[in-house]
Order: C-alpha cells, then sequence, then structure tokens
C-alpha cells in the first residue's frame, strides 16, 4: 500500500511542466536569437585599443642667432597664422643690412663704369687703328721721298767726281785756274754731304716706317682690348649679382629676428625666456593646429583580412567617457610599425618565434564633429570599423 502512496505527486509535476514549456523554449529562442545577432555584429566590425589622436606639432625654431628681447606668448595660447612670438635683438642685422646696401651701391657704380668703357674702348681702339695706318702711310710716303733723294744726292755727287777729275786734268795743264780748281773741289765735297745727308734722312724714315708698324699691330689689338673691357664689364656685374644675394640675405635675417606663427593653432612646449641667447635652429616652442587631426590605430595583421579605404569607423574617445565620433579608413601604412621602430626585427638572426604584427591605419574623421576642438593629439580612442560586405 506504500508504492502507490508515493507515485501520487507524478501526475502534478508533469503538468505544471507542461505548462512551462512554451516560455522554457521562448526563452532558449531568444538567447539563441541574442547569441546569434551579437556575433553577427561582432562578424561585421574591427576594433582596437591601440589606437590615439594623431596631428601635426609645427616647432618654431630661430633661424638667426642673438639675444631674445620679447617673448608674446604663454602655454596653450591661441594664436593666429603669422602672429609674432618671439623678437630677437635686431641690431647686428640692421648693422649688416645697411653695410650690405653700402656694398651694393658701390658695386653698381664700379659696373656702370665698367660698362661705360666698353664702347669708350670700342671707339679709342678704332681710332688708334686709323690713325696707326696714316701714320704707316705717311712714315712710308717719307722714306720713298728719302729714297729719291738719295738717288738725287748720288747722282749729284757722282757728277760732281767727274768734274772734278776733269778739272784736276785741266788743272796740270794750266788751262785753268786753282780757283776754279777749289771751287769744282768744294762743290763735290757738298754734294758728298748731300748725299750722306740724304742717306741719314733715308735711314730716319725707315724707323719710322717701323715705329709707325708697331703703332699699327699695337692699335690692331681692338678686339681684344673689347674683349678685356666687356670681360671686366662682366665681372663688375657679377659682382653687382653678388651684393645684390648678400642684401636679399641680410634683408632676410633681419625678418628672421622676428618668430612668427607658421600655422593657427595652440602653443606647446614653450621654452623661449626673454634674455635668453639662442643659436640658429634651436627650438623654442611649438605650434599644435586642431583643425587637422586624426585617428592612427594599429591593427593586427590578422585584422586587415576584410579592412578597406573607406569603410565608415565609430570612434570612441577615453578622455570624454567614450564620447563617439565618426569617421573613415583614410589609408593603410605600408609597413608594419615594427620595421619603422629604431632596432627592427632581424628574424634571421637568432631564434625565430613569430609575433602578430600590427599595421598602422590612418582613420579621418568627418567635418563638423569637433567645434570646440576637444581631440587633442595623444589622446587614446578605441576605433571600431564596419567591415561587413567586404
Amino acid at each position: 500500500m506504500a508504492e502507490p502512496e508515493a507515485e501520487a505527486p507524478k501526475p502534478a509535476l508533469s503538468s505544471r511542466l507542461k505548462g512551462r514549456a512554451p516560455f522554457i523554449i521562448a526563452g532558449a529562442a531568444l538567447a539563441l536569437l541574442v547569441i546569434a545577432a551579437l556575433w553577427w555584429r561582432a562578424a561585421g566590425r574591427e576594433s582596437t585599443d591601440d589606437a590615439q589622436i594623431d596631428g601635426h606639432v609645427s616647432p618654431v625654431a630661430a633661424k638667426v642667432s642673438g639675444t631674445v628681447t620679447a617673448v608674446f606668448v604663454n602655454d596653450n595660447q591661441v594664436v593666429g597664422e603669422g602672429t609674432v612670438l618671439v623678437r630677437i635683438d635686431p641690431r647686428d642685422y640692421e648693422t649688416a643690412l645697411s653695410r650690405a646696401r653700402a656694398d651694393l651701391a658701390d658695386a653698381e657704380a664700379a659696373a656702370r663704369a665698367a660698362r661705360a668703357s666698353v664702347p669708350m674702348a670700342t671707339t679709342t681702339a678704332a681710332a688708334g687703328v686709323k690713325e696707326a695706318s696714316g701714320e704707316v702711310g705717311t712714315a712710308e710716303a717719307r722714306v720713298a721721298a728719302a729714297r729719291a733723294q738719295v738717288e738725287e744726292a748720288r747722282a749729284n755727287e757722282a757728277k760732281a767726281a767727274k768734274d772734278l777729275e776733269r778739272i784736276a786734268v785741266l788743272l796740270q795743264k794750266d788751262e785753268i785756274s786753282r780757283q776754279e780748281h777749289d771751287r769744282v773741289a768744294a762743290e763735290a765735297t757738298a754734294a758728298r754731304a748731300r748725299r750722306e745727308a740724304a742717306e741719314a734722312a733715308l735711314r730716319e724714315a725707315g724707323h719710322g716706317v717701323s715705329t709707325a708698324g708697331a703703332s699699327l699691330q699695337k692699335a690692331q689689338t681692338v678686339p681684344e682690348q673689347v674683349r678685356i673691357a666687356t670681360a671686366q664689364a662682366e665681372v663688375a656685374d657679377a659682382r653687382v649679382l653678388r651684393a645684390r644675394a648678400a642684401l636679399e640675405q641680410a634683408l632676410l635675417n633681419r625678418q628672421y629676428t622676428e618668430l612668427k606663427a607658421p600655422v593657427a593653432g595652440i602653443i606647446s612646449k614653450r621654452s623661449a625666456e626673454v634674455g635668453q641667447v639662442v643659436q640658429a635652429g634651436q627650438a623654442l616652442m611649438a605650434v599644435v593646429p586642431l583643425e587637422d587631426v586624426w585617428v592612427t590605430a594599429n591593427f593586427k595583421e590578422t585584422q586587415l583580412k576584410k579592412i578597406r579605404i573607406g569603410q565608415p569607423v565609430t570612434i570612441s574617445v577615453d578622455a570624454y567617457g567614450g564620447r563617439k565620433y565618426r569617421g573613415h579608413v583614410d589609408s593603410i601604412a605600408a609597413a608594419t610599425g615594427a620595421r619603422f621602430s629604431l632596432l627592427p626585427p632581424e628574424n634571421a638572426t637568432g631564434n625565430f618565434v613569430k609575433v602578430v604584427q600590427r599595421v598602422p591605419v590612418k582613420i579621418v574623421i568627418d567635418k563638423g564633429q569637433d567645434g570646440e576642438h576637444l581631440l587633442r593629439p595623444g589622446l587614446s580612442v578605441t576605433p571600431t570599423v564596419s567591415v561587413r560586405g567586404s
């Protein structure tokens, strides 16, 4: 009789389970749907927490050496493009500028004089050739005249010598007087003297021809003289160009004593102080433009299979409680981050351990979402790329 009493509750339990069966089935189906939805959502997205905001950092460095006389900005101050940030003592560079202007004026004056000498040299040389040619002609004419006089003097000397011979014979026969003989002898002596004088004049005329010829040869160096004058003018022009370049450099150096903001942005890392002696190339501060920022996300290489340029991205910013921004994939780096490191890995040396590499992906933030410029380079973010359909 005890066994039937123990089996009595079974129908009641079975009936209760049958009553709850629809709810259990519905709950299980709902759980499966949630799991399937989560899987479907995760399968269409790629995310990483190895990401940060990136942006340009424009350094402001001294271009000339000198002493800082004024600093017009402070750290974290907003400045516009072209704003004067630092002033360096300009007095040394103003002196150099004045000297460069004086050097240029001197070079330009010398160049004008050199250029004026070119036509003057041409004219003078041409006149010299003409004059020397005329002197050669005159000298040759003098030689011809002297030669004719020599011939005439020789003829007269010969005639006087014959007359003297005849007179001497007549004197021996007492047919003429001694006085007549002396007169003829004097004429012969005079004829010989005139011949010697004519020959001396001929030699002198010959020397005149040589002198005139030398003068002509010297005057015929006109092209060389012109080339020399032209070369001197070109040298003077080159000196003008060099002086003008020196003046331009002096002007630039004077302008460089005022350091201006290369872009609009916020001042950072200000190290310039009044009285500080700076050297050319020394960094004094940096300007960070917040208008152009992007995200650099370092995805694992196994995540790149479906990531494509142009895919939409949701960006969660840690600094603002996970505030969301929209963006899109702009580009994928040409190499892994390890390859660009100071000491890239050399897998061919030593034991090889396979490590999943990370590849930088540039994500551009869509415009119009950061009017307050809250996004700053270096902030940590979590980008999620929608890769469904890839």
